[in-house]
């Protein structure tokens, strides 16, 4: 008898040690996971927070913003220093921003439900200061025509020969020392003085860019308002990015 209770007083000791290294990976798991999904959120923008960032012009260089939208949708109008990054291709487009991951990435669409999915996308790929702004349809934004888009799709783009007619906004002096070749100088203050200098043809592909995207924003827009259709700023300045002059 003595023998039957000690062997079911160590069956009972096995059973309860077994079941307690069972349940510990799980709980440990549980843990890891509530500790990874609260590393990073998807944050919320108000409209007129976003506007306020577009029209300073150093509060704008600390922030990437995202139009998710498609391409029409996109060229009928947006924020001024967004770029285009559809949410159709959005997964493996986000490839070309993996530089931004530790900095402000805002994202906005029509309504709001596009840009978060897509800020869902960032977040698991490890984007730790995502958000999501209310939509064009939501909040009466300044929206401009022009496209913008950064340094390495400049660069790209005028080494693959996309851009027919380039404009410098910078300084003169700075303009004398290195450029694109057959780059033309052209400031914002003397626009309407130099529209002689402008292709004729409004379909052109006129490239801009100056120190920090701001002058040849202003450019950009001049050139819409000139009826210019194919119009690509950089906003990415001389200062932001090391572009290959010739």
């Amino acid at each position: 008898m003595k023998l039957k209770y000690l062997l079911a007083a160590t069956l009972m000791t096995i059973t309860i040690g077994v079941t307690g290294c069972g349940q510990k990976p799980s709980e440990d798991a549980a843990k890891s996971s509530e500790e990874t999904s609260s590393t990073a959120k998807v944050l919320e923008m108000k409209g007129e927070d976003l506007a306020k960032i577009e029209s300073d012009k150093k509060e704008k260089e600390k922030y990437l913003v995202v139009d998710v939208r498609d391409s029409k949708e996109y060229g009928e109008g947006h924020l001024k220093f967004a770029i285009n990054m559809p949410i159709d291709t959005f997964e493996k487009d986000s490839e070309s921003i993996a530089d931004f991951k530790d900095k402000d990435v805002v994202l906005y669409c029509n309504s709001g439900k596009k840009s978060g999915d897509a800020a869902k996308i960032l977040i698991d790929k490890g984007f730790t200061k995502v958000y999501n702004a209310q939509g064009v349809k939501d909040f009466k934004y300044d929206l401009v025509t022009f496209s913008s888009v950064l340094g390495p799709q400049f660069q790209k783009d005028i080494d693959e020969g996309k851009a027919s007619f380039i404009i410098d906004s910078r300084d003169e002096k700075d303009f004398k020392d290195k450029t694109f070749k057959n780059a033309v100088n052209i400031l914002p203050d003397t626009f309407d003085q130099e529209e002689g200098k402008l292709p004729k043809d409004k379909n052109e592909a006129i490239y801009v860019f100056c120190y920090t995207g701001n002058k040849s924003a202003e450019i950009a827009g001049k050139l819409t308002e000139k009826g210019y259709k194919n119009v690509v700023n950089a906003i990415d300045g001389a200062k932001e990015f090391d572009y290959k002059f010739q």
